[in-house]
């Protein structure tokens, strides 16, 4: 009597294992775009960023040849240095934002100028009303969960279309600039009392020998030092994810299962937003923001924090980032020591 349902079990299996063989391929596959036009009712048909991209007859040829130079170096490492590939599943898709009237896929990262992405999308898919200035959207509501739709969302065959003929894009940063920038945003500024009480009470207790009642607390006087050691610590990781704000590209946005076609950089910022929105073909309704920050982390600032790091911790640490500075080309700081 049990052998039919060993049968149905073993159907369901393997008819769950071939939906997610189907997604991963569909992910990794330059894919075969359609006019937007064809999946917006009422609009009239015309180029996909997908289309205007790999036709390549709309933008100026050096952008094009440097985004290329992009791709080739992701694909080569991903060969070389991931070991074990593995499928997508709905969790992966979490931070890959989908504007379905333009087909466009943004996995965004945070400290990367993922604020002024987030208000650009939010007035390309029309959150705003008639609201065209991005600046003019609080940076609070651009993170409100709801505003934009994320590609976990969708249904399986929903994720494999959008996989397939939207042009998918992430933006990434030398990786110890974008770590001191969240260090500074989220341990230095008096205001995230939030990440003081869930990370920093925790830093203090775990890596701080004697810390004083108050600290332990308040959590809001976590060195950059201290910061370092919560990191490279293998508990850590044991007990729950990386938040968001130092969680590696890779594993945000999973750049060896997905297939993008645009790496922006943040060093590039102006060029590399103007090239998206070239392609999006949307470049004369909306402009990205210019960054107005006189305060942002440089590589310089980065020096000086990792200046009281000892060699064992930086090489720790760097071991740790490794995957993201070889998936996009970034080279070992100069101001490292642990070589």
């Amino acid at each position: 009597m049990r052998k039919p349902k060993v049968t149905r079990v073993g159907f369901a299996l393997s008819l769950g294992c071939f939906i997610m063989v189907l997604l991963y391929f569909n992910s990794s596959l330059k894919p075969a775009s359609e006019p937007v036009g064809e999946r917006s009712s009422g609009q009239k048909s015309r180029r996909s960023p997908l289309q205007t991209l790999y036709d390549g007859d709309q933008v100026e040829s050096a952008v094009q040849a440097i985004h290329q130079g992009r791709r080739e170096v992701l694909e080569e490492a991903c060969r070389s240095y991931t070991r074990k590939r593995r499928v997508l599943i709905p969790e992966d898709l979490k931070h890959v934002i989908v504007d379905d009237q333009h087909g466009l896929l943004y996995c965004y990262v945070p400290k990367v100028a993922c604020t002024n992405w987030k208000r650009v999308l939010m007035v390309l898919t029309g959150v705003t009303g008639s609201l065209r200035d991005p600046l003019a959207i609080p940076a609070n509501e651009a993170h409100i969960p709801g505003n934009l739709r994320t590609l976990s969302e969708y249904s399986t065959s929903q994720i494999n279309q959008r996989l397939r003929s939207y042009l998918k894009f992430v933006f990434v940063r030398e990786p110890f600039e974008r770590l001191v920038s969240a260090y500074r945003n989220k341990f230095t500024r008096s205001y995230n009392t939030a990440f003081h009480k869930r990370y920093g009470t925790k830093i203090v207790r775990r890596h701080r020998p004697d810390p004083q009642p108050e600290a332990l607390e308040r959590g809001n006087d976590v060195s950059f030092e201290e910061f370092v050691y919560y990191l490279v610590d293998p508990a850590t990781q044991r007990e729950e994810p990386f938040n968001e704000h130092w969680e590696r590209v890779h594993s945000l946005c999973h750049p060896c299962l997905i297939h993008y076609d645009v790496v922006g950089k943040y060093e590039t910022l102006k060029q590399d937003s103007r090239y998206v929105l070239q392609l999006a073909g949307v470049e004369d309704q909306v402009s990205f923001p210019a960054s107005s920050k006189s305060t942002r982390t440089t590589g310089d600032m980065a020096a000086q924090f990792f200046h009281n790091i000892s060699p064992f911790y930086q090489k720790k640490l760097y071991n740790l980032y490794r995957m993201d500075f070889l998936l996009f080309n970034y080279s070992i700081p100069a101001y490292l020591t642990f070589r």
